[in-house]
């Protein structure tokens, strides 16, 4: 049984910036927490995060080419790579 990549459950998000798609092992609070309490080197960078994130077991980064745009919408944006106004 395939499951469409852009059906989410609960657990599957997407970085507010650049659109990775991500599930979480553990409650938001805690990936919070966690977040404050890295060093300021380890928090230059969105990529840098989920990096960290993912070594630490709190998400997995899903490599499945399925991005949202910068307004959430998964598999956002034009289809020839247009911007939609």
């Amino acid at each position: 049984m395939n499951q469409d990549p852009r059906e989410q459950n609960a657990n599957e998000h997407f970085a507010r910036f650049g659109g990775v798609h991500f599930r979480s092992h553990v409650p938001p609070q805690q990936i919070n927490r966690f977040i404050g309490r890295l060093p300021a080197g380890k928090r230059d960078s969105m990529f840098e995060v989920l990096d960290q994130l993912e070594q630490a077991g709190l998400i997995t980064v899903c490599n499945d080419h399925v991005f949202a745009d910068g307004n959430g919408v998964v598999g956002g944006g034009a289809e020839d790579g247009q911007s939609i106004t």
